[in-house]
């Protein structure tokens, strides 16, 4: 029986460590997201210089769910590295977005000046 069907709310975020790993060393399990999340998170994880690995795999087309492995340097935790990585992958959509709003209305504004003078 899934989580959805006894009335409790899916999981969406899963945190895997390895038999004999620290802190250093996990694996995060993301439910119903795909490559899009998968590589985009894995380009900032990486971008911090503290982290040795960063990979991500979909264990099948037909499932809706990520691995995300992180293994940083010794002392600081994986888990802060998730964190921040999402952050700044945050950081980079709110950017992207406000950009593409200011050209709608930018784009809004140049028609409704040349549909004036029509």
């Amino acid at each position: 029986m899934g989580d959805e069907e006894d009335g409790k709310k899916p999981r969406v975020l899963q945190m895997v460590r390895a038999d004999g790993t620290d802190k250093n060393c996990f694996t995060f399990v993301l439910h119903n997201e795909d490559h899009t999340l998968g590589n985009s998170l894995r380009y900032m994880i990486m971008k911090n210089p503290e982290v040795e690995f960063c990979g991500y795999s979909i264990t099948h087309p037909s499932e809706r769910k990520i691995n995300l492995r992180i293994q940083t340097k010794a002392g600081l935790p994986a888990v802060d590295v998730f964190q921040k990585g999402l952050e700044e992958l945050r950081g980079v959509c709110q950017h992207v977005l406000s950009k593409f709003e200011a050209s709608v209305e930018e784009y809004n504004a140049q028609k409704d000046v040349t549909m004036e003078e029509v």
